[in-house]
């Protein structure tokens, strides 16, 4: 048998969909349709800073590796910050765009970013992104909310590792939402009732709504909102009507869409993916303010959701540390870079090492700071 051969692909639709899946496996982020919406759209394309130069293995025709890989020629939708390290570029007459991310686009959860069934595998294709970083004259490689598999791939390469902090809510099997507000202590439990009960005084409802029961206009609907939240805060929104449209299509197994209205008028709507094991909070958007809608719509009706369903993780996002009172708990991510430059090289893996002493003492702090009652 010939050994496997290795491709450069630009163009998702290059690759069969169910090849590609086999691959990803239950990861609704590393799915065909997710990664195929967001170029077919134009969401992560070259005018926003995302050409794909995907690596993969092939044999025989069939698919045995992969790799989300792109040339970036800025740091935007990574949600791993590197804007300091780009500034210090710049200010040494250095160039520091275009350079290599191997990561899902606007999607901060970690899940594998080499998929391969093999370490060996895993590591031919962390060595063609390397090789071809070199080649090209890449400044860096950056490989984000990588999974433990792909962490150790990336350590044995040599890359520098860098740790960040998320929020992440546990169930580990509430009867209902009360049966979780008397696990926190009393200040907290008051202050999710208090919120609570702001909205409802408002007259607002909330509805669970499922991808295989949300309607196109739903959907339209919920872009409406998240665009005009972009709008309200100056900030160009990173995905459009095209690809909401795209993943209620044809990720309905996948989607959760959180819609509240008042007066029979839908007001506000928040974006999930699931799983049968988690659930992933991702976009929202409101076209009215009342107060506590954000966490009802974003955090307390999608908790609810996993208590129904037996869901045992939901993640809320990147950063957020006003989830630590709600319920969430930190976590660790983490990622992967290799810079060409050795000076630089030498001054990031420098910080990185007191950074990562930070991160430590923080999430120490944080769980120190736990909304749960003491034992």
């Amino acid at each position: 048998m010939s050994a496997p051969e290795l491709k450069i692909v630009a163009d998702l639709a290059e690759i069969p969909a169910a090849q590609w899946d086999a691959l990803a496996g239950a990861d609704p982020f590393l799915s065909h349709a997710y990664l195929y919406g967001l170029q077919a759209s134009g969401c992560a394309t070259p005018p926003f800073g995302w050409r794909a130069q995907f690596i993969t293995l092939w044999q025989g025709g069939q698919l045995l590796g992969a790799m989300p890989l792109y040339v970036k020629m800025n740091s935007y939708g990574e949600l791993v910050f590197d804007f300091a390290w780009a500034d210090a570029y710049h200010r040494h007459g250095l160039r520091y765009y275009p350079k290599l991310v191997c990561a899902v686009p606007f999607t901060p959860v970690t899940g594998a970013r080499l998929l391969a069934q093999s370490d060996e595998m895993r590591a031919s294709l962390l060595e063609a992104a390397l090789r071809l970083a070199r080649e090209t004259g890449m400044s860096s490689l950056h490989c984000l909310f990588l999974d433990e598999a792909a962490t150790r791939t990336a350590r044995a390469q040599g890359m520098m590792l860098r740790e960040d902090v998320q929020f992440h809510w546990q169930n580990p099997g509430y009867r209902d939402f009360e049966d979780f507000l008397a696990a926190l202590s009393r200040d907290k439990r008051k202050r999710i009732r208090q919120e609570r009960r702001k909205v409802r005084e408002a007259g607002i409802e909330l509805q669970c709504v499922t991808g295989e029961d949300a309607s196109a206009e739903q959907w339209a609907f919920f872009a409406e909102c998240y665009a005009n939240t972009h709008r309200q805060y100056n900030s160009p929104p990173s995905l459009n009507a095209d690809f909401f449209q795209h993943i209620g299509i044809t990720m309905k197994p996948h989607t959760l869409l959180v819609i509240a209205s008042r007066a029979g008028r839908p007001i506000a709507s928040a974006l999930n993916f699931r799983t049968r094991d988690a659930l992933y909070g991702r976009s929202w958007g409101a076209l009215e303010f009342h107060s506590g809608l954000h966490f009802e719509t974003c955090y307390y009706s999608a908790m609810e959701f996993c208590i129904e369903r037996g869901i045992r993780t939901f993640e809320g996002g990147a950063q957020g540390e006003h989830k630590l009172a709600r319920g969430f708990l930190p976590v660790t991510t983490r990622s992967a870079h290799w810079l060409a430059h050795p000076q630089f090289s030498q001054a990031v893996a420098s910080y990185l090492q007191r950074e990562a002493g930070a991160v430590a003492e923080y999430v120490d702090e944080l769980n120190e700071r736990a909304p749960f009652k003491r034992a």
